[in-house]
């Protein structure tokens, strides 16, 4: 007999409805179980409404995904949700790679959202314009060591770098340190851009440079994005040039 169950795996965006595709939005009204971290399914509390809501802490991802599959067999239809995109930093990954261990027939779909770089990019004004990367400065999946030579490669290319995960309370050095290789290979007045809880409630920017960045305020809801050497500010926005001849 066919299974009918699916999963979604689903990028719910910033965290603001408003932000959110249309296509998340029917993925989630086509679910029968909604499951993610509380954080993730609170900022969707009103479109999960009379639906099954399974909520699990943090560090919890592997148990998430195999509890999404098990009620796919079932035949449900399942959306594990991320904030941002999904696909970055987010549950797709991880998802896919436990349907391949469990030799699962189950169609799994990804549905895309916008990410905290581009949400925190369109808030600052249009920095990451040219060439750029993303790293995170968590540790904990991630050898600190190929972190920083991470860091040291995107600083001599001069790329502009959006931070994820740079601080948090039991850890606090990272950001100090990828601080100190950016500023091997990028000028002191190098503009960065800081921006807590983008495109969501106590959305907060601040606009700087490398030498003075620590001084604000910087947690795990934060990104931070350095400039390229070409990047600057104008009017308060932080513009990185593509090239165009004005």
């Amino acid at each position: 007999m066919e299974n009918k169950g699916k999963i979604y795996v689903i990028g719910i965006g910033p965290g603001n409805l408003e932000h959110m595709s249309q296509r998340a939005k029917d993925a989630i009204s086509e679910s029968e179980v909604i499951i993610g971290y509380k954080t993730y399914t609170n900022l969707v509390k009103d479109l999960i409404e009379n639906k099954e809501v399974i909520d699990s802490g943090m560090r919890k991802e592997i148990e998430r995904c195999n509890l999404t599959l098990d009620k796919a067999l079932e035949g449900k239809v399942v959306a594990i949700i991320s904030s941002g995109d999904s696909g970055i930093y987010g549950m797709a990954g991880i998802m896919h790679e436990v349907v391949f261990d469990r030799e699962a027939s189950i169609e799994v779909e990804v549905v895309p959202g916008i990410t905290a770089s581009n949400a925190a990019a369109a808030s600052l004004g249009a920095p990451i314009m040219h060439d750029s990367c993303t790293i995170s400065l968590s540790d904990l999946l991630t050898d600190w060591d190929l972190i920083k030579k991470r860091l040291e490669c995107a600083a001599m290319g001069d790329f502009v770098v959006s931070l994820y995960n740079p601080k948090s309370k039991g850890r606090v050095t990272q950001i100090e340190e990828a601080r100190e290789i950016m500023l091997k290979h990028k000028k002191k007045d190098t503009v960065v851009g800081i921006v807590k809880n983008a495109k969501r409630e106590g959305e907060n920017i601040v606009i700087t440079d490398l030498e003075h960045m620590l001084e604000e305020d910087i947690d795990m809801v934060t990104m931070v994005i350095i400039g390229n050497e070409k990047t600057y500010v104008k009017n308060n926005k932080m513009v990185t040039p593509r090239g165009y001849k004005i």
